[in-house]
C-alpha cells in the first residue's frame, strides 16, 4: 500500500469517526434547544416547533432528498410531510412514506439526505470557509491556527448566514432509525460479496483506482464535517450552562 492509499484510507476512517461524532453532537444540540425552549416557556411542543424551525432548511432537504430518490428509483410516494411530530422517545420532524422494495432501493432511498447532505456541506465548506485549510493545520498539529482561521471565516461575507445553512443541513442530513433499518442487510451482503471476491483473488486495482479517485472529495468532506462539528460544541458550549441556569431557577 502506498502513501497515497494510505492517507486516502485514513481520510476515510476520519471522516466515519466525524459523522459518529457529529450525530452524538446533533442530538445533545437538540435535546439543549428543547431544554431550554421548555424551561423559558413551559410548553413541550413549542420546545419541538423551535427545533424545527431551527433546523428547517436542513429537514426540507433531508425529506427532499428522500422523495426525489424515491421517484428517480421507480418507487410510489403515498406521504410526504414537514413538521414536527413526537414519534415515542424520538422528535421527528418529518416524513415521506413509499412504497416496500428491495433493500437496495430502500437503503439508497434511505442514505439519500446524508448523500446529498454531504455534498451540500463539502460544497459550503470548500467555497465559503476554506475547510481544506482547516483540515490542513489541524493535520499538522496547529490547534491555534486551525481555531483561529474557523472563527476568521465566521466574519467574512455572510459568513453567519452560510455557517447556519451549514448547522441546518449538517445537523438533518444523518439517516433516522428507520431510514437505517434497510441498510443492515444490504451492508451484510456487501461484506459477503467483498470477503468472496477477497477471497477468490480477484484484482484490487479498480478498488484503489476508485479510493484515489474519491480521495480529493473525502477530503473537502472530512474538512467540512471538522468545522461543523467545531460549530455544534461551541453552540453547545453556550446552551449547556444556560439549560443549566434555567433548570435551577424553574425548581426552586
Amino acid at each position: 500500500m502506498d502513501a497515497q492509499e494510505l492517507h486516502t484510507l485514513m481520510l476515510l476512517a476520519v471522516l466515519l469517526g466525524s459523522l459518529l461524532t457529529l450525530s452524538w453532537l446533533s442530538q445533545q444540540v437538540s435535546l439543549r434547544v428543547q431544554g431550554v425552549t421548555f424551561y423559558l416557556t413551559g410548553w413541550g411542543d413549542l420546545a419541538g416547533v423551535i427545533i424545527f424551525l431551527l433546523l428547517l432548511p436542513g429537514v426540507v432537504l433531508h425529506e427532499a432528498a428522500h422523495w426525489l430518490a424515491a421517484r428517480a428509483l421507480g418507487l410510489r410516494v403515498s406521504k410526504f410531510r414537514i413538521w414536527p411530530r413526537k414519534q415515542k422517545e424520538h422528535l421527528g420532524l418529518g416524513s415521506v412514506s413509499m412504497q416496500r422494495a428491495d433493500v437496495w432501493r430502500e437503503s439508497l432511498v434511505g442514505m439519500a439526505p446524508l448523500l446529498v447532505g454531504n455534498l451540500a456541506i463539502a460544497w459550503i465548506g470548500w467555497r465559503v470557509f476554506a475547510t481544506p485549510a482547516l483540515l490542513e493545520a489541524l493535520a499538522a498539529g496547529q490547534l491555534w491556527r486551525g481555531t483561529m482561521g474557523f472563527f476568521a471565516s465566521l466574519r467574512t461575507a455572510d459568513g453567519l448566514l452560510w455557517a447556519y445553512i451549514l448547522f441546518a443541513i449538517g445537523n438533518t442530513m444523518l439517516p433516522s432509525s428507520s431510514d437505517r433499518e434497510p441498510l443492515k442487510p444490504a451492508l451484510l451482503y456487501t461484506a459477503l460479496v467483498a470477503l468472496i471476491y477477497t477471497g477468490v483473488g480477484l484484482p484490487l486495482e479498480p478498488m484503489k483506482m476508485l479510493l484515489a479517485w474519491m480521495g480529493p472529495f473525502f477530503e473537502i468532506t472530512v474538512g467540512a464535517l471538522i468545522f461543523l462539528i467545531l460549530l455544534d460544541a461551541f453552540v453547545l458550549i453556550g446552551l449547556w450552562p444556560l439549560e443549566s441556569l434555567l433548570r435551577k431557577r424553574r425548581s426552586r
